[in-house]
């Protein structure tokens, strides 16, 4: 499976904005739930934001990130978004996404290199 890859990663003043996107294969964006992953240094790999293929497109946030993230996708260019608003130094970590069983934080398939985001205070 062609692993997905990731963009859109900097280095953003806390309190400001950033949006990461992920293309994905056409018959995985269309057909599969993808989710948004981060991992800090020294921690393990959580769930942010998930969606599900259209035409549901609903999504789901980890308590963390609600009210501040928002997951989008665009099938007709295969790519997944993650809006990120209202930084902070602990949102700090390499982002991923990846096909996930719908519903869960289950990834399946190979993930992509991820892309850094640094929140400096």
């Amino acid at each position: 499976q062609v692993p997905p890859v990731e963009s859109g990663g900097g280095s953003v003043q806390a309190g400001g904005p950033l949006t990461l996107t992920c293309i994905v294969p056409g018959n995985i964006i269309k057909n599969n739930c993808i989710g948004w992953f981060r991992q800090a240094p020294g921690q393990e790999r959580e769930g942010v934001a998930r969606v599900y293929p259209p035409p549901s497109v609903a999504t789901t946030y980890a308590a963390s990130v609600k009210g501040r993230f928002t997951v989008s996708l665009d099938n007709t260019v295969n790519s997944v978004y993650l809006q990120m608003n209202s930084l902070q130094p602990e949102d700090t970590a390499m982002y991923y996404c990846a096909a996930v069983l719908c519903g869960t934080w289950r990834n399946y398939g190979n993930w992509g290199q991820g892309t850094q985001v640094t929140v400096s205070s």
